[in-house]
């Protein structure tokens, strides 16, 4: 079993927030794949489904970005899962916008969500890494990510978030290169190669 967890605040107020940007990749999963309707448990609201074959718990903590752990901690204990069966989805500040990538354990770079779940569980779970920029100044991060996507934002996202959904059947069992060239492909696709112009036939040669 796979636990799919997206970071970000509850509540409208913070719905379009940079931080939020994991719920919007859970959510886009769970209505592309057919997950169930999400009920509220484990300090979350959770949607059960499958990607790849795998049974997949979809999770969005409900504790506020700053207590992600606890949510996260308690799943794992009701199922008896390890940290290599949690997958994190989170906004990442030292990646530009609109870049993913994976990598497993390391350190929370100061994102609060994730120096919960460290805190919790570990740091031996997968993290996707979905870039929203820096401000280019340490001042201004708090803002940054507190604040809604600008509008020529929007397109970059949406497009993004929408990838995701289409590979994320790669995520059950955890073949994340796979992911991330299914992604790529889809943001970048490869310039159709310009045809050679074919030679004439012998018989369509003219005489002089």
């Amino acid at each position: 079993m796979l636990l799919l967890v997206g970071l970000g605040n509850p509540g409208p107020k913070y719905e379009r927030n940079r931080h939020n940007l994991g719920f919007l990749a859970v959510d886009e999963i769970v209505r592309r794949h057919s997950f169930s309707p999400f009920k509220a448990r484990f300090q979350s609201l959770v949607a059960e489904g499958n990607l790849g074959g795998e049974k997949v718990l979809a999770m969005k903590p409900t504790t506020f970005m700053n207590e992600s752990g606890r949510a996260v901690g308690e799943a794992m204990r009701y199922y008896k899962l390890d940290p290599d069966d949690v997958v994190i989805i989170h906004d990442e500040l030292d990646l530009a916008a609109g870049k993913v990538r994976a990598k497993q354990g390391g350190g929370h770079a100061g994102h609060n969500g994730l120096r919960s779940i460290d805190a919790h569980i570990g740091k031996d779970y997968h993290r996707l890494r979905v870039g929203v920029g820096h401000p280019g100044d340490k001042e201004r991060v708090h803002g940054h990510v507190l604040s809604d996507f600008a509008k020529a934002e929007m397109p970059i996202f949406e497009k993004l978030v929408d990838a995701m959904a289409e590979c994320a059947d790669k995520l059950g069992d955890k073949s994340f290169d796979a992911f991330m060239t299914g992604v790529s492909l889809i943001l970048k696709p490869p310039r159709p190669k310009s045809e050679k112009p074919k030679a004439p036939r012998p018989d369509a040669v003219s005489e002089s």
